[in-house]
């Protein structure tokens, strides 16, 4: 399943993710910080998408009470549930 989400509060304007089975084969996001961003989506690749939920659910960034990895987790929660 393919997903796109509209994140709120912070850099990124776009998160575009893939998942297969509940995991996340890929993720992708436009805007925001380039390199950490890569970063995190090779950290999550193929990796079982409550796990990553779990990891990156109310991460903040700076003085936000969000950030690019929360916004992430949003991502995959609205994802799972759009795919029951």
């Amino acid at each position: 399943m393919t997903y796109t989400y509209t994140p709120s509060g912070v850099c990124s304007s776009r998160i575009d993710l893939e998942l297969e089975d509940g995991v996340i084969r890929s993720v992708s996001f436009t805007g925001g910080c380039n390199g950490n961003l890569k970063g995190i989506c090779s950290l999550v690749k193929d990796m079982p998408a409550q796990e990553a939920i779990a990891k990156l659910q109310g991460i903040q960034c700076g003085w936000k009470p969000t950030s690019c990895p929360d916004q992430l987790s949003r991502a995959l929660t609205e994802a799972l549930e759009s795919g029951k």
